[in-house]
């Protein structure tokens, strides 16, 4: 209902890591060719893989990006829900339809509560409401953003060398025409 109304939008979201050091399964002339993992320098100081939230607007078929500094829990998760949120509003958006997994961040009790305070804020000065559709356990295939990781994944491939962190962002976010944004901090930190 929401994708047919101007002021709704349906959006799958998801997380992935982005590996430095591993390879994805290549496809060639019905071939798999297998790329090899890549060691990291002794005084090579920065992650071994980066992770990234991410929404695929089903109205717009493109993909809203945002890197984090550390591993995804309920406190960035809330903090990439508000951003989404802002930048739905911003487009005319009343109503987003948000589809995802059971992670331990989604169904989290800070992260359910933050959707609650947001949507009744929303009631009163004006928003983007968000309306939970959580897709069933084990099953990846249902969410329309996996196979863009993986596309992704194999667009971004570096068999020479291993990327920095920030050639690796930069390679992902050209991949998907996504504006590079200061990635989302841990709270605390």
């Amino acid at each position: 209902m929401a994708a047919r109304h101007a002021d709704g939008v349906v959006g799958y979201a998801d997380e992935v890591w982005w590996s430095r050091l591993a390879q994805p399964a290549m496809h060639a002339w019905g071939e798999t060719l297998r790329l090899e993992v890549k060691s990291r320098a002794k005084d090579d100081a920065q992650p071994k893989a980066l992770a990234c939230y991410g929404l695929l607007r089903a109205d717009q078929d493109q993909v809203l990006l945002r890197f984090v500094e550390g591993r995804p829990v309920s406190l960035v998760t809330t903090t990439f829900l508000a951003w989404v949120a802002h930048r739905l509003a911003k487009d005319g958006k009343r109503v987003w339809v948000l589809v995802w997994d059971n992670a331990a961040w989604h169904v989290s009790r800070a992260v359910q509560a933050w959707i609650g305070t947001h949507n009744r804020t929303v009631k009163r000065t004006g928003g983007v409401r968000i309306l939970v559709c959580q897709l069933p356990v084990k099953s990846p295939w249902l969410n329309p953003i996996e196979p863009r990781w993986l596309h992704g994944k194999r667009a971004i491939v570096e068999p020479d060398r291993t990327l920095t962190a920030h050639d690796l962002m930069d390679r992902v976010h050209r991949h998907f025409r996504c504006e590079c944004l200061e990635p989302l901090h841990q709270h605390g930190r």
